[in-house]
């Protein structure tokens, strides 16, 4: 049980990110903020404490380097899981390099992402 968790997901995408608030706000105890953008990253995370974040790692409004550079920047241990449509090993390989925790593939099951997240991130006991 992961009781009180919360997840800040980040998707330039409304629709998908509608999915992604659908799935997961109340799994398991979880709460969920959204956002749009690398900007609101910033703020979110400048004014509010998170145990994960689910990042769209292609945003229209910056790159992933910038984004992961900024979370870092801001809270080291939070866990930052990667979302992308680009099933290279090495785009995996260089994004756990650049901090990411775990990487997930788009498309993603609506009905099984929160399970995925928890066991990525060790939340189930």
């Amino acid at each position: 049980m992961t009781d009180g968790k919360k997840l800040l997901v980040v998707d330039d995408d409304p629709d998908v990110l509608e999915i992604l608030r659908l799935s997961l706000d109340g799994f398991d105890g979880w709460s969920v903020c959204t956002v749009t953008g690398c900007a609101d990253v910033v703020r979110q995370l400048d004014t509010h404490t998170h145990d994960a974040v689910l990042l769209d790692i292609w945003m229209s409004d910056t790159d992933e380097r910038a984004v992961l550079s900024d979370i870092r920047a801001r809270q080291t241990d939070v866990p930052v899981i990667v979302l992308t449509e680009d099933p290279d090993p090495a785009l995996t390989d260089r994004l756990r390099a650049q901090g990411a925790s775990a990487v997930l593939h788009k498309p993603f099951d609506p009905l099984s992402i929160g399970a995925d997240i928890a066991s990525v991130l060790g939340w189930w006991t």
